[in-house]
């Protein structure tokens, strides 16, 4: 009976815990309602700033979203990436014939190379017996000096030759004189019943090349070419998209450094100075550090500048920094350049830009919570939170925006760690009597055979 009995309080113990540890809107720092648009049941959010700020984590593990019935709603974060873009340029190029002796097929055709200021020569060098020998089309010559950019396709037309398929080596040179292999190429044009196949296009390795050298392996008589062209192809990359603050006041110290403090550490990818000086010119370096009792470490140095330049005004106020976690920066100038101004100046910073995508489910409003002390991430991957998911994708999801007040951030995040201390003491309270109570009953249970 006495065992069954401490059986069930343990138990309502437990329980009573479980239901104050259990997560409820109400333990978050911060609540948000969230608007929704497009079509469901995903929705995606662009975090602002202004929520990197109102978090306790700066990877965002205390964040939730939860509908009109208290339950959180599965999610995913997706942190921005860079992109590389590819653009591609078609340009027609001069073809020079290459000539060989006759029953010499792997003889390379002899060449002399002048430059110029105005250009380069090539000049083709007949062998002293050619006149004995015919000399015979070994091949073709592509100049591609005016293309600065990778080559990645060759197109070709012809004239003179029977129907059917031509193969050839492709080499490239810088010179003229040392040739690289890039493998070998295939044309083909085939004609029967009044209907044509061609092929008139060859894959290239993507390498540049000033020249490109065409030598024919069979038939012994190369085609006449009509045209050719070469497409090139550059690669931009296009950093990752960032996401900014608001301006952000410094305080100065007396020996005139000047300093900032973050609600929480972020990794930050890039700071911005404003310069309200026109005329400014100041070389400065910046640090930043974890915690206020840590070490400072240097984050990047360079030249800020506000000044004219053919009637127009010209400015390198920002700086990329390496994406540590920081908390606190610092900001040293070299006063030899004139300084920032009598006033301190202020500050934006950038961390890359992320997305939430939630799926919906049970009953609006929905709620963005977030600013939990202890929280650990429940995100899912994005593959996992949307079976059968591709990038192209996000972009079609719907739009959640969250309703954003700078006082009511702050009112929610004071309210809310009143609220969060009474819950923890309260948790510790009970857990404490249950443990005095189970105490006070096996102490009972103790004295009972002595007694008998």
């Amino acid at each position: 009976m006495i065992s069954r009995l401490i059986s069930t309080i343990l138990l309502s113990l437990l329980c009573s815990a479980s239901a104050l540890a259990k997560e409820q809107p109400g333990d978050y720092a911060v609540q948000l309602p969230l608007s929704l648009s497009g079509e469901g049941p995903w929705y995606r959010l662009d975090v602002p700033m202004a929520l990197h700020f109102a978090a306790r984590y700066g990877d965002l593990r205390d964040l939730r979203v939860f509908n009109a019935e208290a339950q959180a709603l599965a999610y995913a974060l997706v942190a921005g990436q860079g992109e590389s873009r590819d653009s591609q340029q078609e340009q027609a190029v001069k073809w020079f014939p290459l000539y060989a002796e006759q029953g010499d097929n792997a003889a390379s055709p002899s060449l002399r190379v002048q430059r110029s200021t105005s250009g380069t020569l090539i000049e083709l060098l007949d062998e002293p017996d050619a006149a004995a020998k015919p000399a015979l089309l070994r091949g073709w010559l592509l100049d591609a000096s005016a293309m600065d950019e990778p080559l990645v396709r060759l197109q070709l037309d012809w004239s003179g030759a029977q129907d059917g398929f031509q193969r050839f080596s492709i080499e490239a040179s810088d010179d003229l004189q040392d040739w690289q292999s890039w493998g070998s190429g295939q044309l083909a044009r085939l004609s029967f019943d009044g209907e044509r196949v061609e092929q008139r296009q060859v894959e290239l390795p993507g390498l540049k090349a000033r020249y490109v050298r065409l030598l024919w392996q069979s038939p012994q008589q190369a085609p006449q070419l009509t045209a050719a062209s070469l497409l090139s192809q550059r690669s931009d990359s296009v950093p990752a998209p960032l996401v900014w603050s608001q301006p952000l006041a410094a305080t100065r110290s007396p020996d005139g450094e000047y300093q900032w403090q973050l609600p929480l550490a972020l990794p930050l990818e890039r700071l911005h100075v404003e310069l309200s000086q026109a005329n400014s010119l100041a070389p400065i370096r910046v640090s930043g550090r974890h915690e206020a009792k840590g070490a400072w470490q240097s984050l990047a140095q360079g030249l800020l500048y506000r000044l004219p330049e053919n009637g127009a005004e010209i400015r390198q106020d920002e700086l990329l920094l390496p994406g540590w976690p920081v908390q606190q920066l610092r900001l040293q100038v070299d006063e030899r350049g004139g300084g920032l101004g009598v006033e301190p100046p202020q500050i934006k910073v950038a961390v890359r830009a992320t997305q939430l995508v939630f799926l919906q489910r049970g009953s609006p409003p929905y709620r963005l919570a977030l600013g939990r002390a202890g929280a650990q991430s429940a995100a899912l991957p994005l593959t996992t939170l949307i079976p059968g998911y591709e990038p192209q994708r996000l972009q079609q999801l719907g739009i959640a925006e969250a309703q954003l007040q700078a006082e009511s951030l702050v009112q929610q995040e004071q309210a809310a760690a009143g609220e969060s201390d009474w819950k923890r003491w309260g948790l510790w309270l009970v857990l404490l009597l249950g443990v005095g109570l189970l105490a006070l009953m096996a102490v009972s249970l103790l004295r009972r055979p002595s007694a008998e």
